[in-house]
């Protein structure tokens, strides 16, 4: 599982034409998930996305609160360009990519296991080309991964 997560001011999403989803500050969350993603690895970045400290805190600390610790808000957005692969030729191939009836379940399952916490959480439509704004915040971008059968 990859997630892109970026610390935000503000982020929205519009598919065609039409705000579907957004947020003030808090996390955008762009997520992809792989063929041999398991619920072991969904659990460890929903835990992950949580708890990095990634927001000033009153010391000064640039990293220093959650966006728990904030009450931030979360955009989710599903990503399957995640896994493009492109070592080879001058296409990225995604054959690490889980197949869309694969991600879609674990995708919700991520968003619902997210919403638990009491944070508000924003998404996209699975699925549909969308147009994503963000209003990175630092900038502060992170990739995330977590591949089955990882201890980290």
């Amino acid at each position: 599982m990859r997630v892109v997560l970026q610390r935000v001011k503000s982020s929205q999403v519009s598919v065609d034409g039409e705000i579907i989803g957004q947020i003030g500050q808090g996390l955008n969350l762009l997520v992809g998930i792989a063929v041999t993603d398991t619920a072991a690895e969904l659990d460890w970045m929903v835990k992950k996305c949580l708890e990095l400290r990634l927001f000033p805190g009153e010391s000064g600390d640039r990293f220093d609160r959650s966006v728990q610790d904030i009450q931030g808000e979360l955009l989710v957005i599903s990503q399957f360009t995640l896994y493009g692969d492109c070592r080879k030729g001058r296409r990225p191939s995604f054959d690490q990519a889980a197949s869309p009836q694969q991600a879609e379940y674990y995708y919700d399952l991520f968003v619902a296991k997210l919403r638990q916490q009491g944070l508000p959480v924003a998404t996209g439509r699975f699925g549909a080309t969308m147009q994503v704004t963000i209003e990175n915040d630092g900038p502060v971008t992170i990739l995330l991964q977590r591949e089955a059968n990882s201890t980290s």
